[in-house]
């Protein structure tokens, strides 16, 4: 399977996942996993044999570039009877690609230059130099910096290189400092030294109409972020914080369609935004929110200091690796930009505690119409393995999960099953979610949506109607791959 999956992936831009569980640069004990994980989903009873005939067929047909769900399309392909031949059968379901895949596979890509290089810029690096396959999407062409030091550009790719709470950097880093550049695994990084975001010629460094991504937290409004617009060679920005005055804030399977080729300066949201924002979408379609409270249990962040001293910040002075530490969050108030039938229903507060990542949203919600704990949980499963919002939504069942379980979750949000507390109209919902890689994913959701390189999510997904769940649905246990 594993040169099947990588020659879909770099010779059609043919991204395979199982139930939006990725299949590309997996391991073969990574590969059963995921097969497990659809068995325990329940959804279908995902056999090596028929994944390994799918591949074949999608090879022998040769897609243009698009996300294909194997688990799903497995399924309808049962559904459609005996006597069904698989190639035909693909290519209905792929037929959306199939008319344009030549032209597809000849677009040249979009740059993107990372404006910052902390923690969420690095792993914005991360994931776009492994999803960089044959260069029709995104191309990361240059992260831009203050210069800290003689020996910047070494400790800038070391950070890359190694990171203390998602691992190590899969593949190879090398640095040419005469040049300024950092290569890895094959994508070449132009690292330019900076201090005003109006002043470089990205034109220099062979980089035109690229996608800023700030990702400094230094300008939030249009009037700071437009600087980014007067240097020559950028056509848009991204801000991954949340936007102020009139900007929109994306959070991606919400309102990215409301993005127009007139926008030029977007904003990501927050990562508390993007992981509740999805959730209580699906609650308000199903069921209506009255109203809810929602307390964000987050990890600390750079913000903070490491031990006692002056901040600006009320309580943020007080050490973060000692202390619980009660804060503000806008992200009740933000959902709103994104959704807003939810405008003036939402309250929200945070406590800051002593880990490096990965947080827990805590949804306290009013409905207008009642339910109970299995009809929920099933209703909340079916979204995450079949909805439009499947690649925003995961959903577990397990006693033993902690923090550390979701680190490098690809979702905005996981909604813990077996804490859910269903009463009526009154239910709590536990939503962890890994508040840098998850949001990561989803910044450069929102970079794809910009750009127009999003691939179509095939077989095409359909709304859950809650009438169509059953609560049987739900098996006992439900682990993560």
């Amino acid at each position: 399977m594993i040169p099947l999956i990588g020659g879909l992936y770099r010779g059609h831009g043919v991204v395979t996942s199982i139930h939006g569980r990725r299949l590309i640069n997996r391991s073969a004990v990574e590969l059963l996993k995921a097969h497990r994980f659809a068995r325990q989903a329940g959804d279908v009873e995902l056999d090596l044999a028929d994944t390994m005939r799918v591949l074949e067929a999608l090879t022998e047909i040769g897609p243009g570039p698009a996300s294909v769900d194997v688990a799903r399309l497995v399924a309808r392909f049962h559904a459609a009877g005996e006597g069904t031949d698989l190639v035909d059968f693909l290519r209905a379901e792929l037929a959306p690609v199939l008319v344009d895949a030549e032209g597809a596979s000849a677009a040249s890509g979009t740059d993107v230059v990372l404006y910052g290089f902390g923690r969420i810029g690095r792993l914005l690096a991360r994931i776009l130099i492994a999803h960089a396959g044959g260069g029709q999407g995104l191309r990361l062409r240059a992260i831009v910096v203050r210069k800290g030091a003689e020996n910047d550009l070494q400790k800038r790719a070391s950070l890359l290189r190694r990171d203390s709470v998602h691992g190590p950097f899969q593949g190879t880093i090398t640095v040419d400092e005469e040049a300024n550049t950092i290569l890895a695994n094959g994508t070449l990084i132009q690292v330019i030294y900076s201090d005003d975001p109006a002043t470089i010629d990205y034109t220099a460094y062979g980089i035109s109409d690229a996608i800023v991504v700030d990702n400094t937290g230094r300008w939030r409004d249009e009037a700071g972020l437009s600087r980014h617009l007067e240097s020559t060679g950028v056509s848009r920005v991204l801000l991954t914080a949340p936007g102020k005055g009139a900007i929109k804030n994306i959070v991606h399977g919400i309102n990215h369609t409301d993005i127009e080729s007139g926008d030029r300066v977007l904003s990501a949201a927050s990562c508390t935004t993007n992981a509740i924002t999805p959730v209580l979408a699906a609650i308000e379609e199903a069921y209506g929110i009255r109203r809810g409270h929602v307390e964000t249990v987050h990890s600390f962040t750079n913000d903070q200091n490491l031990i006692d001293n002056f901040h600006k910040g009320d309580r943020r002075g007080r050490s973060a690796v000692l202390n619980m530490v009660i804060a503000e969050t806008g992200a009740a108030k933000a959902v709103s930009k994104a959704l807003p039938a939810l405008e003036g229903k939402l309250t929200g507060s945070a406590i800051r505690v002593p880990t490096p990542d990965v947080s827990l949203a805590i949804l306290n919600l009013q409905l207008e119409r009642p339910t109970d704990k299995a009809t929920l949980n099933a209703y909340l499963r079916k979204v995450s393995l079949t909805s439009p919002l499947r690649q925003q939504i995961d959903y577990i069942e397990s006693a033993e999960v902690v923090s550390t379980d979701f680190v490098g979750s690809h979702r905005a949000g996981i909604v813990d099953g077996l804490a859910t507390i269903a009463d009526g109209t009154d239910v709590v919902l536990y939503v962890w979610y890994d508040n840098e890689y998850g949001y990561s994913c989803q910044v450069v959701r929102v970079v794809e949506a910009m750009a127009g390189t999003h691939p179509i999510v095939l077989p095409e997904r359909e709304p859950v109607r809650i009438e169509q769940v059953a609560p049987a649905a739900v098996p006992e246990v439900v682990e993560a791959g």
